[in-house]
């Protein structure tokens, strides 16, 4: 069999990111098509048989990725991949396609704090049908990349797609697939639409049909140590990408007031310990053939390395209700940050500062319900007055989708950065804080 190395995609018109986020993301104006979750009882009729002999997928050499990440995070995405040794780097919206030698998986699986996945390019090609697709399914040799015994997975995300079903093009990939299998080993991979061993994506644009192995499994996200939450909780990626563009890397104080079961504390803490993200759990890639233990097991190793064992500067978090905080003493002693993280039964008009000046960063309530909305315009202000009283030399950052924060907070906004929650188009709004008035 000949063996053919993979060619970076040439173009990303929107980014295989997750279905649940993509399914509620807003549709460019002219799109037809949105995604929607395979439904596993859907039937197809029986495929053809694989026309060509499946190919091998060398790991050696240049291989492409893509990463998905939130919407305007692309950035600090493509900056934190190049410091991580990624060439043909190049943000598109909802994340960033790169190359990279095999090990670069394991290191960015590891190391990014922004990116949502790291999605291994299989194959990309022309289509017009589903039949297209299966035959682009059948041509790899799947055996070579997992064991029959692993579950599998096939989500679709599609743009413009003329294909009326997106499900019945998932259902396409997977009966390639386990045609595949089936041929070389009289056996076929089980589905598992909950917690599959193998992820495989595919994306579809009006014309081009591209397929990708998630090496990541449970999104990046997921640390591996959240236990408990409270209501409507930042991702963690999102909280990771916040405090860069507050410009904290753990050379200074940080407060967040209104902490919640702690995302912004526990990233703080992982920036400031140097520690990698991904240290406190397991990746997809570990269940692939081509995958390398003692690479990996040195990688994992040089990053433990790196770690401090206490915090340069303080990192405080308060909130006015108790349940909160015990979701964030749980949280942070699930990340072994018990004893270095500060924790107040406080109300945020009430706190002092920790520090002569730092960074105080926090996720305020949006106010959805107009009853909401008129507490909110009353405590505003007062949340002002109690800034400009109590941390004048510090940087405050809010991240909220209420676009009225800045007027009714009465102090100038020195940044305000558009940003998306999943669908929900938010501002990262920076202050400066002086005493007295800030007009």
């Amino acid at each position: 069999m000949t063996k053919k190395t993979l060619n970076l995609p040439k173009r990303h018109t929107e980014a295989p990111d997750e279905q649940a986020d993509a399914a509620r993301r807003p549709m460019r104006p002219g799109a037809r098509s949105h995604v929607r979750a395979p439904q596993p009882r859907l039937e197809s009729k029986p495929a053809p048989a694989p026309t060509a002999e499946p190919r091998s997928l060398s790991i050696g050499g240049l291989q492409h990725f893509f990463a998905p990440s939130p919407r305007g995070l692309e950035q600090l995405l493509a900056d934190e991949l190049v410091a991580l040794g990624a060439g043909q780097v190049r943000a598109v919206d909802g994340g960033v396609a790169f190359s990279g030698d095999w090990s670069l998986i394991y290191k960015a699986n590891l190391h990014s704090r922004i990116a949502s996945r790291i999605l291994w390019r299989l194959d990309e090609r022309a289509y017009r049908t589903e039949s297209d697709l299966f035959r682009m399914a059948s041509r790899i040799a799947w055996t070579e990349l997992f064991d029959v015994t692993r579950t599998i997975k096939v989500s679709v995300t599609a743009q413009r797609s003329p294909l009326r079903s997106t499900d019945f093009a998932a259902l396409k990939v997977k009966d390639a697939v386990c045609d595949v299998f089936r041929a070389a080993t009289g056996q076929r991979p089980s589905v598992d639409t909950a917690v599959p061993d193998i992820r495989l994506q595919l994306f579809l644009t009006d014309r081009v049909a591209t397929l990708y192995l998630d090496t990541s499994g449970e999104p990046l996200f997921k640390r591996g140590h959240r236990v408990e939450t409270v209501e409507a909780p930042l991702r963690e990626n999102l909280a990771a990408g916040l405090l860069q563009l507050a410009g904290w890397h753990g050379q200074e104080a940080l407060l967040d007031p209104m902490c919640g079961s702690a995302t912004f504390l526990l990233e703080a803490a992982a920036i400031a310990l140097r520690r990698a993200p991904g240290r406190d759990r397991a990746f997809a890639f570990e269940k692939l053939k081509p995958f390398q233990a003692d690479a990996w097991q040195a990688i994992r190793a040089q990053a433990r390395e790196q770690e401090l064992t206490a915090l340069p500067y303080p990192i405080v978090g308060s909130d006015r209700a108790a349940m909160a905080l015990d979701a964030a003493r749980a949280n942070l002693h699930a990340a072994g940050l018990d004893g270095l993280v500060t924790l107040k039964l406080a109300d945020v008009l009430d706190m002092d500062a920790p520090a002569p000046e730092g960074c105080l960063i926090a996720n305020p309530p949006y106010g959805v319900r107009l009853e909401d909305q008129a507490a909110l315009a009353a405590f505003y202000p007062q949340l002002g007055d109690a800034l400009k009283q109590r941390f004048a030399g510090w940087r405050a950052f809010f991240f909220t989708g209420d676009l009225r924060l800045p007027k009714l907070i009465r102090l100038a906004a020195s940044r305000r950065t558009p940003l998306f929650n999943g669908a929900l188009e938010c501002r990262l709004y920076g202050f400066q804080l002086v005493a007295g008035s800030n007009r």
